[in-house]
């Protein structure tokens, strides 16, 4: 019993539940507004820009770009995109590098906006740029489920039958005499 004579004490759990109660239901609605607008983001982008990516235009990304070799080593995609841009419209300029030294590994892949631009491209083939000249092809993809020989799976050094790593047939290291 309290001092003044009522059994009631404070509820703190109460008060903290409906604290939290209300502050989850804040985070819902403020969740709610951020899936909007993130939305409606998306909506304005592609209605402004109009199917700027393969996936977008629904064509597969493979069709829509070209293997460029022979590219100068200290090339830059923007140089690329400058030969490329008569093609047609591009999307994307990737060119390889070393991860260690960070130059080029002399090719590239050019991804374009349409399979007309594709064609184009092609025609560039040996074509000069920056005193090399370039290699144009169709990018090659890679069959699903065809897997190469893998690793060690064939006849293989020191996959077969033998004593294991001596020095010739008769070698097997040193051996105690038991007659000493």
């Amino acid at each position: 019993m309290s001092a003044d004579g009522n059994d009631e004490e404070p509820n703190f759990e109460e008060d903290d539940m409906e604290d939290m109660k209300r502050r989850v239901q804040e985070m819902e609605e403020e969740a709610q507004k951020l899936q909007e607008l993130q939305e409606s983001v998306a909506k304005e982008i592609s209605e402004t820009s109009g199917a700027s990516t393969a996936a977008a235009v629904g064509g597969n990304v493979d069709e829509l770009s070209v293997h460029v070799s022979q590219v100068d080593y200290d090339a830059k995609p923007e140089e690329l995109q400058e030969h490329f841009a008569s093609c047609g419209t591009i999307n994307r300029v990737t060119i390889l590098c070393n991860k260690i030294t960070g130059k080029g590994k002399g090719f590239a892949y050019i991804e374009f906006a349409d399979k007309e631009a594709v064609e184009n491209a092609l025609l560039l083939n040996d074509s000069v740029f920056k005193g090399r000249e370039l290699k144009v092809s169709v990018k090659r993809v890679n069959a699903p489920g065809m897997k190469g020989k893998g690793k060690g799976k064939g006849k293989g050094k020191g996959k077969g039958k033998g004593k294991g790593k001596g020095k010739g047939k008769g070698y097997y290291g040193w051996i105690p005499s038991p007659y000493w």
